[in-house]
């Protein structure tokens, strides 16, 4: 085949191959494409006489280059042709796509080699190398071979067939490459070539921009942070992955619209005038509600027209109002000294349902219109403000008087418009007047210790007289009197003072009310040295009485003080309890707890200490997980002041038993008894609808233990230590209420997003016995074996002794920032190993004070444990010196298996001081006395209390034992001073 027969058929094949050039995916990014270029692609070619360039037209005319070889006539040939240095740019791995024809050698005649493939080899290099070419330098990619071959009558008959080949080569790590193309003996034309690298293209998904990512070269994803296009925020973070074939996968997370833009297409723009969107979310934005506008872009929400207006809780989507009408058609009817005011409702309520009405009352006088406020005692029933009826009794009224009442309507609105004042009024006059004054009153008889009176009933009585009032008191001592009734018009006061003058004054009533008092009439009582026979026996009998009194008095005060003092003496001097209710116990002065399970009705306990709420203001937004008795939701809580809280909502399953009812309840009546900052708050129960809930407040943080694990090393040593003291506070209250939680643990502490720990899950808990020896025996339920005291796994008994032994796990947990206590160990190697004097290690850079606080509340002996007073005390004094919390409590030198009983140590085993500080087991003694200089168990028995808090111990109990451990030690040293 000769030059021009090839130069032929490379004509033919353009025009007819050209509409095989497609139009390339967005997502390749071409590093190379010959068909691109309109001149010379100047590459290499290696002997001159093997590949040529040859150029052609498509059949657009468009001139393209194209490379051919085939030098078939010839032996033994070796023809490269190498392309121009090309960059790889960000590209890890490359593709190269290959369009070329190749002739059967079937169909060449008096061929001498002929091959049907040729190779593909590559090259990296740092930079350009110009034209230098070695051929050792490349390495092969692959061999190619045509899918299709052509032959001398495919090209009579313009029958051209073209080869794709597509090869991928990486990963690249230098800035650039070659590729270089063998022939070893074929006749090919090389049509195109194309070096590209794909990509993840530019993307707004979920309203995330997503930017162009060139992928690894390996099978793993690239995970991408998307950002909110413009006047969005996240709601959740945007993220997606692009996989190695430069497509987007797994979409996670989006953006919300801000308030004001609204989604349209894949940006968030502005809200049209006359539109407005309040909140923040993909929704659109919504047309002004009726008597509202807006004529900006963006809005947030719509002004009201003029006269009208919308209240501060009102939300954006309601309709603007206006103050009410008057009220219309008010009728009155007069009752002697009381009135009945009824009237209609307004015509116009200002599109609102809230109106209510206000009835003021003014006291007016003939001739010139004067009034004044009412005075004294008129009463209004129901109400004189806030009514949400239409009527309204006004009672004791002057009789004969003229007064006016003005009913105003009112609503939400209306204090924005104080001067639109919208009323009815009308004006009665009472019809009965009250009786005239008593003028004439007589002493019927004295005595030492009484008055007899009688008195003439009023000259002008304006009715029946129903009763009279007599009120006397000292002469001199007017704010102190005593008021009588009688019927008749005679009283005999008794009980008054010998050889005193008192005032009196008496007033008349009738169903017009009292009348004027009459004026004071001034009387004096007999002389001790007056008596007469009468007064005898009265004289007796009152002493009688008062001896019998006296004796009785004295009997109950002996009992009470008795019973106290044995009370005393038989309860630890934490535990005392004054006797209250139905056998329940409380603190003098404190409120006490009350157990639900005592009440005969459990659903009495319910309804006593928890509030029931309705339950259409509760919204359920989603599960967050599930609990014994059926899922635990967050949700949403619509206050009476329609104020909205986040709520976490306890929800009972379908299918309940009454029995599983009332202990679902009971952790609510529990709940609602406690009012603390560090107990977790009760909002309500729902019992008289489905599903039943228990209501509480949300904590946004979740239980402290997965909080702290979350955040592992994130916060400083004076955060953990205000944890600390807030469960330490919380659970100081519930002592002194007399009440044992059971389950203390990180996992039953929940955390704000304050980061304010508060005690919950009152499942276990359980209150103290009247007996000051007794504590809760558990009725065979499963025990938190790490989380409780020795004495409660042994005898199944609970006390807050017990309590503070649990408190002492929460706070390793808190140090170890959520570490599972005695890690894999088994629950009968955790018992053996405690019971055996085994404690846990400090946690990594823990303050020996508080590891030292750990010891003691791991005391075996539960009397010799702090009490939750002491141990907030205790974390105070830290929070405030935090200097005392730099010294860290070290395990290299303490054996695994620590020992809290110091006694059982043989004191005469220690020849020197540095052997007992070597053994002793109580932290941070040894490293705090490391450094110390004593030279004897004499002068460090003699230490004072505060030269042991200089070295970290401060803790009485610590203190106490090492001086009696010195002093045991200094007997036993027979060779004088014990050198450290």
């Amino acid at each position: 085949m000769d030059c021009k027969t090839l130069i032929l058929f490379l004509f033919f094949f353009t025009l007819i191959s050209s509409a095989d050039f497609i139009i390339h995916p967005s997502n390749e990014v071409n590093l190379l494409d010959s068909k691109a270029s309109q001149g010379e692609l100047g590459w290499i070619s290696s002997p001159s006489h093997g590949w040529e360039e040859i150029s052609g037209v498509d059949e657009h005319y468009t001139p393209i280059r194209t490379f051919q070889v085939c030098n078939v006539m010839e032996y033994s040939q070796n023809n490269w042709l190498r392309t121009n240095w090309i960059p790889r740019n960000s590209a890890q791995k490359i593709y190269v796509e290959l369009k070329f024809t190749l002739r059967d050698c079937n169909s060449i005649p008096m061929v001498l080699t002929c091959k049907e493939t040729f190779n593909l080899h590559y090259l990296e290099t740092e930079e350009d190398q110009g034209n230098k070419f070695r051929e050792h330098q490349f390495s092969k990619i692959d061999t190619i071979a045509a899918d299709e071959s052509f032959t001398q009558m495919d090209l009579g008959d313009r029958i051209l067939k073209l080869n794709t080949e597509v090869r991928e080569v990486g990963p690249m790590t230098k800035k650039g490459f070659y590729l270089a193309f063998q022939d070893v003996g074929a006749c090919v034309a090389l049509v195109s070539v194309r070096v590209y690298f794909k990509k993840c293209p530019f993307t707004v998904r979920n309203l995330a921009m997503f930017p162009d990512t060139v992928p690894t070269d390996s099978q793993s994803l690239v995970e991408v942070r998307g950002s909110c296009v413009n006047n969005s925020k996240e709601e959740d973070p945007p993220k997606m992955y692009c996989s190695t074939e430069g497509e987007w996968l797994v979409p996670i997370g989006k953006c919300l619209c801000n308030i004001g833009y609204e989604e349209r297409g894949v940006a968030c723009q502005a809200c049209r005038p006359g539109f407005y969107k309040a909140s923040s979310g993909n929704v659109k934005c919504s047309k002004c509600p009726p008597h509202s506008y807006t004529h900006q872009e963006g809005s947030v929400h719509c002004g009201c027209e003029k006269n009208y207006f919308r209240a501060d809780e009102d939300p954006a989507s309601m309709a603007c109002s206006r103050p009410p009408s008057a009220p219309r058609n008010v009728i009155s009817a007069i009752n002697e000294t009381s009135v009945i005011l009824d009237w209609n409702w307004p015509a116009d309520t200002g599109g609102r349902k809230d109106v209510i009405f206000n009835v003021v009352c003014k006291r007016c006088w003939p001739g010139p219109r004067q009034c004044e406020p009412c005075r004294g005692a008129v009463r209004f029933l129901p109400r004189a403000f806030g009514l949400t009826n239409t009527t309204v009794t006004v009672a004791d009224l002057l009789a004969h008087t003229n007064y006016t009442f003005e009913i105003e309507a009112q609503n939400g609105v209306s204090f924005q418009a104080p001067t639109i004042r919208q009323y009815a009024a009308v004006t009665i006059t009472t019809n009965q007047a009250a009786p005239s004054a008593v003028t004439v009153i007589r002493k019927d008889r004295t005595s030492r210790n009484s008055i007899s009176l009688s008195w003439m009933e009023p000259e002008r009585p304006n009715g029946i007289i129903l009763d009279y009032e007599v009120k006397y008191y000292e002469k001199e001592q007017e704010t102190s009197y005593t008021i009588l009734r009688s019927k008749g018009t005679n009283v005999t006061l008794n009980g008054l003072k010998p050889d005193t003058t008192y005032l009196l004054q008496i007033r008349a009533r009738t169903a017009a009310g009292y009348g004027s008092s009459s004026r004071k009439f001034e009387f004096e009582t007999s002389p001790d040295s007056f008596s007469i026979s009468s007064e005898n026996s009265q004289v007796v009998l009152i002493a009688i009485s008062s001896a019998v009194a006296i004796i009785l008095l004295t009997v109950v005060l002996y009992i009470v003080i008795s019973r106290f003092c044995r009370y005393s003496k038989s309860k630890h001097p934490d535990e005392k309890r004054l006797p209250f209710g139905n056998g329940h116990l409380r603190l003098p002065g404190i409120k006490t707890y009350v157990d639900p399970h005592t009440y005969e009705d459990p659903s009495q306990a319910v309804h006593e200490f928890a509030k029931e709420l309705d339950a259409s203001s509760i919204a359920i937004d989603k599960v967050v997980g599930a609990g014994e008795f059926g899922e635990v939701c967050s949700g949403r809580l619509k206050l009476p002041s329609k104020k909205e809280i986040c709520v976490a909502i306890k929800t009972l399953k379908a299918g309940y038993t009454e029995k599983q009812r009332r202990d679902f309840l009971s952790e609510a009546s529990i709940m609602g008894q406690f009012d603390h900052p560090n107990i977790i708050r009760l909002e309500g129960v729902v019992t008289r609808s489905k599903p039943v809930m228990i209501v509480t407040e949300y904590m946004e943080n979740g239980s402290l233990d997965g909080f702290l694990r979350k955040h592992d090393a994130q916060f400083t040593v004076i955060q953990l230590v205000g944890m600390l003291r807030g469960i330490a506070s919380g659970m100081k209250y519930l002592s002194d209420m007399g009440y044992v939680h059971r389950d203390l643990a990180a996992r039953n502490i929940l955390v704000n997003s304050n980061l304010v720990c508060k005690v919950s899950d009152f499942g276990l808990s359980r209150v103290l016995e009247d007996d000051p020896e007794a504590a809760y025996t558990t009725r065979g339920g499963k025990i938190p074996i790490r989380w409780t005291a020795p004495e409660a796994i042994a005898y199944r008994k609970f006390t807050s002794a017990s309590d503070v032994w649990s408190y002492g796990i929460v706070l390793w947990e808190v140090m170890s920032y959520g570490e599972r206590p005695y890690w894999e160990m088994s629950n009968q190697d955790v018992i053996k190993a405690v019971d055996e004097g085994y404690r846990l290690p400090p946690p990594m850079e823990c303050p020996a004070t508080l590891y030292q606080l750990m010891l003691d509340c791991w005391q075996k002996d539960r009397n010799n444990r702090p009490k939750f007073e002491q141990i907030v005390s205790i974390l105070d004094k830290l929070i405030r010196n935090p200097s005392s919390l730099k010294i860290t409590a070290s395990t290299a030198s303490r054996p695994v298996n620590l020992l809290l009983d110091r006694n059982s140590t043989d004191i005469t085993s220690f020849h020197t001081m540095g052997d007992w500080l070597e053994s002793a087991r109580t932290l941070p003694c040894k490293d705090a006395f490391s450094g110390v200089s004593y030279s004897s168990c004499d002068t460090l028995a003699k230490t004072s209390a505060e030269d042991f808090k200089k070295v970290g111990v401060t803790i009485v109990g610590p203190q106490k034992k090492i001086v009696s451990s010195l002093t045991t030690l200094e007997t036993h040293s027979k060779n004088g001073p014990v050198p450290v």
